[in-house]
């Protein structure tokens, strides 16, 4: 194999993967190349996953009482082995969601100068840039992000929220809006299908927090070094993913110990359980790893939603979840401790959850 020519971009540039395509289009400097162990198999015979679970949210929301018990059912399912959905008939009108893409897209090319004054601050995870980076000499993934508090109001910093593209913050206000909705409304099914009362996340998660991430993938000359970003779990509840109409398929979900790619159904939104709702429902739901893989001529396009407790609130896992034959995996916490502790490490797995087991 022919020796990766090294970049002579100094870091601080590096990092903009946008700019490095412009200028040096088969170019892969060192810091995004990873180690042999971390490097993604793209080979073509990869089964896709035709498999992962959808849920017909209609049919939980305005079903008869026999299509709400198959499709609770099958989201108990869904959530115990796979931890990742795909939604359909979310309710979310598709016209919001086109609109939303555009404005994220919009915001990716517009110049550099402009998106810097957005920039992210070292040791926060708000802003343009790139999260979860603590060290020099740590790999950088192939992606350029935007990331925004949303509520509660708090947690905002007004000065990150752009005035270009016009639309961009009144749209992110609305669709964070119908995404909330859509989270309050599975969380509650969720519950049910755990033989729980529909509203007891809703009791317990106090004041939410919602986030909303957007990412953009340049297409990459050798997308069998890099990685668009690194294998994690979420630290949220829920977390809601928006995958560009005619971007490439790049999220990747570990199952049985193998990178199965997600191939996205149109109009739909894909759903995975966080590290908290595993916390509750002591490792009977879990939290799934995943990455995203880049590729050679399409770029790809995300738009995520987090959606988490208060950071007020004590968290571990519910008296109703644990018995003899399940004994408690989890001490309790607060939650605020927990999501600094996530946002002030780099991304690995799920090491973070280490902070929760017993």
């Amino acid at each position: 194999m022919a020796p990766i020519p090294i970049s002579s971009i100094k870091v601080g540039h590096i990092d903009d993967v946008q700019e490095l395509r412009k200028t040096k289009p088969t170019i892969i400097p060192d810091r995004f190349v990873r180690d042999m162990a971390e490097r993604p198999t793209l080979a073509p015979a990869m089964p896709c996953s035709s498999d992962i679970p959808t849920i017909n949210f209609s049919k939980l929301s305005k079903g008869s009482k026999d299509e709400l018990e198959s499709e609770s059912s099958q989201l108990a399912a869904a959530c115990e082995n796979w931890g990742f959905f795909q939604v359909i008939n979310h309710g979310i009108d598709l016209s919001l969601l086109e609109s939303i893409e555009k404005v994220t897209k919009d915001f990716f090319m517009l110049p550099l100068e402009e998106k810097k004054k957005y920039a992210m601050a070292p040791g926060t995870v708000q802003g343009y840039g790139q999260a979860f980076v603590l060290s020099e000499d740590q790999k950088l993934d192939w992606c350029n992000m935007f990331a925004l508090g949303v509520e509660p109001n708090f947690i905002r910093n007004p000065m990150l929220w752009p005035t270009e593209p016009e639309k961009f913050s009144g749209t992110v206000e609305v669709y964070s809006k119908e995404v909330r909705k859509l989270c309050q409304n599975l969380l509650k099914y969720i519950a049910m299908g755990l033989g729980l009362k529909g509203d007891v996340f809703e009791k317990m998660f106090g004041e939410t927090v919602q986030a909303i991430r957007m990412n953009y993938y340049p297409p990459c000359s050798r997308p069998d070094l890099v990685l668009g970003l690194s294998p994690h779990s979420d630290g949220s509840a829920l977390t809601v993913l928006q995958q560009g109409k005619d971007t490439s398929v790049g999220l990747q979900i570990l199952k049985d110990d193998r990178w199965v790619p997600v191939k996205p159904i149109p109009n739909a939104l894909i759903i995975n359980i966080g590290d908290t709702i595993e916390v509750l429902t002591n490792g009977k739901y879990k939290s799934v790893e995943h990455r995203a893989v880049t590729h050679k001529e399409k770029d790809r396009l995300s738009i995520v939603t987090f959606y988490a407790p208060s950071y007020e609130i004590e968290l571990g896992p519910m008296e109703e979840l644990v018995d003899e034959n399940n004994p408690c995996k989890y001490r309790r916490y607060n939650h605020g401790e927990y999501s600094k502790h996530y946002v002030t490490n780099k991304l690995q797995g799920k090491k973070t959850l280490e902070f929760a087991k017993i």
